[in-house]
């Protein structure tokens, strides 16, 4: 048996039906949480609705012994984030936990995405995932206790051609959760990002014919560790794929300081300005002190 559980803890999972959130609703549901199965059961392009697969997440869950309610609300508007920790609330009295998974797909180049397909992976993804923390923080916050996974994608921090709409809503996922966790660091509430590889529906089209094994089961403890009270980071991306976990960080070189730059200085210096021999990586408080340190090398420090 697991020593680290959920026992008391309400967890809300977006996209808990299937694939990875299926697989995070069922570990944690295993291990004593109560969980809030919240699934739309939209196809992949996010149309129509179907309440079919959170209703089959729950049943497992249930079946296995414990305890999990159905929400299909969406998480594209305003008013279906603040019902979805709605249901929470109403349901089991408070909300410590919050995992924004819910996706779609619509692929197209920056040349021919319609701004339909633009709004709707924005929607579901970024703006979903802003809608849902805005309506938990205020719980969380007043409760001294919360834990927020948002999920990113290699897509997302290294781009994919044809994908930009989902490049452009996973690499938001980081400044918004490293604001999460700025303004949740006073109520011990913390926000991480994960990085999830694994082949689901998401997957549909592709060929996975030389894939290792890499199902949702080995993207799941990564979110369950980040999800519980004995997560000990903040403001933090984590990568998870066939079996390797890995922490992702952005760095910055050390960088060159003149008083004065020309663009003739700058290339001289190029090579200098991208020298990674020496980096620097900031944490969570990295916008103060990315600045202080440029400040220090501006007075010579």
């Amino acid at each position: 048996m697991s020593k680290l559980r959920f026992d008391g803890r309400v967890v809300v999972i977006t996209g808990g039906g299937r694939g990875l959130g299926r697989a995070y609703a069922e570990l944690l549901g295993s291990l004593g949480a109560k969980v809030v199965v919240n699934d739309n059961g939209s196809v992949i392009k996010g149309d129509g609705a179907d309440a079919g697969p959170a209703q089959e997440a729950v049943d497992v869950i249930k079946a296995a012994g414990g305890e999990a309610i159905v929400c299909t609300d969406s998480v594209a508007t305003p008013q279906g984030g603040r019902a979805i920790i709605q249901v929470a609330l109403d349901a089991f009295g408070r909300i410590d936990v919050l995992i924004h998974n819910a996706g779609n797909v619509r692929y197209g180049s920056i040349r021919e995405l319609s701004d339909l397909d633009l709004d709707a992976v924005l929607d579901v993804h970024l703006k979903g995932a802003f809608h849902v923390v805005r309506a938990a923080m205020p719980h969380m916050c007043d409760a001294g206790y919360g834990r927020i996974v948002l999920t990113s994608s290699i897509g997302g921090i290294y781009g994919n051609s044809n994908c930009v709409n989902y490049a452009m809503a996973k690499s938001g996922m980081i400044g918004l959760s490293n604001v999460i966790a700025l303004e949740g660091e006073a109520h011990n509430v913390k926000s991480n990002v994960i990085v999830p590889a694994a082949v689901t529906r998401m997957a549909d089209g592709l060929d996975t014919s030389m894939y290792p094994p890499m199902g949702p089961e080995l993207v799941a403890p990564m979110v369950g560790w980040l999800a519980h009270e004995n997560c000990s980071v903040s403001g933090e991306i984590y990568a998870a794929a066939a079996g390797r976990m890995a922490e992702i960080y952005i760095g910055e070189t050390r960088g060159a300081f003149r008083p004065e730059w020309s663009v003739d200085d700058v290339d001289t210096a190029i090579a200098t300005i991208r020298d990674k021999s020496d980096p620097k990586v900031f944490g969570l408080h990295g916008h103060v002190d990315h600045l202080t340190y440029s400040f220090g090398m501006a007075s010579g420090k």
